[in-house]
């Protein structure tokens, strides 16, 4: 569940309808502020996912406030998942998938400077990496041919979903693979 607080901001967002996305964007931002503020206090250090919805949140909640009806709100959507698609790429790329952090919250410290848990994350980064691309694209698209909102939510909901269940089976498929 450390990645449903990860994303918090980003489902606060996602869930408040569309036509005040000023207000989700604030709302997000307030959420990002929060968890930051929870995890400094808590001595967990602030990590990249968390800096990289700040950076995101603060430059789209003045921007949505100022020109609510601008162009760009119809494909915030898609923005938001390419920014985290680009976050995620880009944490793999410097060597360093955004998930370690997030999984040493629940795995023991002996285990953190293993290959093979470095290995596992780069995977599941991976993952998450791919269907926040795929998903900012069809997004993109969906907006493009004026699809039915439904279909968004749906593109959102999974974009989200299908990552988080291969996060929760995969590190135990790993396990197993490797305790025969």
């Amino acid at each position: 569940m450390n990645y449903v607080r990860n994303f918090a901001p980003w489902i606060v967002f996602a869930v408040i309808p569309s036509t005040h996305w000023q207000w989700g964007a604030l709302a997000a931002l307030a959420a990002t502020v929060l968890i930051a503020a929870q995890d400094h206090r808590a001595g967990r250090g602030v990590d990249l996912l968390a800096y990289s919805t700040a950076v995101f949140f603060l430059a789209l909640t003045p921007v949505a406030f100022a020109v609510p009806d601008s162009g760009f709100h119809r494909y915030v959507g898609a923005a938001s998942f390419a920014w985290l698609a680009l976050t995620a790429w880009g944490s793999i790329a410097v060597g360093n998938p955004f998930t370690l952090v997030i999984a040493r919250r629940s795995t023991p410290r002996e285990i953190w400077g293993l290959p093979l848990f470095r290995r596992v994350n780069v995977v599941i980064a991976g993952v998450w990496a791919a269907s926040f691309t795929v998903t900012a694209v069809a997004l993109y698209l969906i907006k493009a041919n004026d699809l039915a909102g439904g279909v968004a939510i749906a593109a959102q909901a999974a974009g989200f979903v299908l990552p988080a269940m291969f996060t929760a089976r995969y590190p135990a498929l790993v396990q197993a693979r490797y305790a025969r």
